[in-house]
């Protein structure tokens, strides 16, 4: 593993210590955990989602669903593996809640869209907003397999296992992720 891996990689044994003492009711343990992994999980949140506000909204309740479930970490997995399956668990059930508002919204008249545009403030490389507008537009099940295996490394049997689908939708939807990302930046 390389220095600069190494060093972006929370240190297990403070890890381990901070989660005894998060088990133990102590706050400030838990917000050191916070500030640790917080980023990564609002990042696996913001490109399933494709909305800061609702990516945030969902980084916080991934939080507070591990505060209250902590006991029930048993350390198979890393920490950070874990808080991702439940952020992805998150994500899906915004997902299955946006769509029964969506039919509910359709259903009185009004309309429905979800904002994937650039940040014009963003101080991100035109390129780089590119790529994440494109993924934005993915289809949801070409999107979350994209940033799973793709963007996160999980394979596509841990990704089937997060998302409840069969190996072969995975390498499917893979698949058609990348087909789609390479016709809407080669445009």
């Amino acid at each position: 593993m390389g220095l600069a891996v190494q060093a972006l990689a929370p240190d297990r044994e403070r890890e381990t210590a901070l989660l005894d003492r998060a088990r133990a009711q102590d706050s400030m343990a838990f917000e050191k955990l916070y500030r640790l992994h917080s980023g990564n999980v609002y990042g696996l949140c913001l490109r399933m989602l494709s909305d800061t506000g609702t990516a945030e909204d969902c980084t916080q309740e991934t939080f507070v669903q591990a505060w209250k479930n902590l006991e029930g970490f048993k350390g198979d997995s890393g920490f950070g593996t874990w808080l991702h399956r439940i952020a992805i668990n998150q994500v899906l059930m915004l997902r299955r809640r946006g769509q029964a508002q969506k039919r509910h919204l359709e259903a009185v008249g009004q309309d429905w869209a979800v904002d994937v545009t650039a940040d014009p403030t963003s101080s991100k490389p035109a390129s780089q907003m590119d790529l994440e507008k494109a993924v934005g537009s993915l289809p949801p099940g070409a999107r979350d397999v994209f940033v799973l295996c793709a963007v996160n490394g999980y394979s596509y049997e841990e990704t089937s296992g997060f998302l409840g689908v069969a190996v072969g939708t995975c390498k499917a939807q893979l698949h058609r992720a990348r087909r789609l990302l390479k016709e809407r930046l080669d445009r």
